[in-house]
């Protein structure tokens, strides 16, 4: 990575620092617009957002992954190998 001096570097925190300070701006007119918005989270990052940072992705829990049975790949798999035959099937007659 290329090095910076430090006058560029404190000027793209302040930079960082006053765009944060906007959208947190922007927020807050848009919960004043549509408070019935205010519980309901659309994703991670609003909620951490709109919490408070760290402490509001502490609160969350992390995503459960739905776990598929080998048997249920299975038949999954067989059936969609079935539609491809039978796909083919039909390319053939025409």
């Amino acid at each position: 990575m290329a090095k910076y001096s430090s006058h560029i570097l404190e000027m793209a925190r302040k930079g960082a620092e006053h765009r944060y300070e906007e959208l947190k701006a922007e927020i807050a007119a848009l919960v004043k617009h549509f408070p019935h918005l205010t519980g309901r989270v659309v994703s991670r990052g609003a909620a951490a957002l709109s919490k408070g940072g760290k402490a509001a992705m502490a609160e969350l829990a992390p995503r459960k992954r739905r776990k598929m049975s080998a048997k249920a790949r299975k038949a999954i798999s067989d059936a969609q190998k079935k539609r491809w035959a039978a796909q083919k099937a039909g390319e053939k007659k025409k």
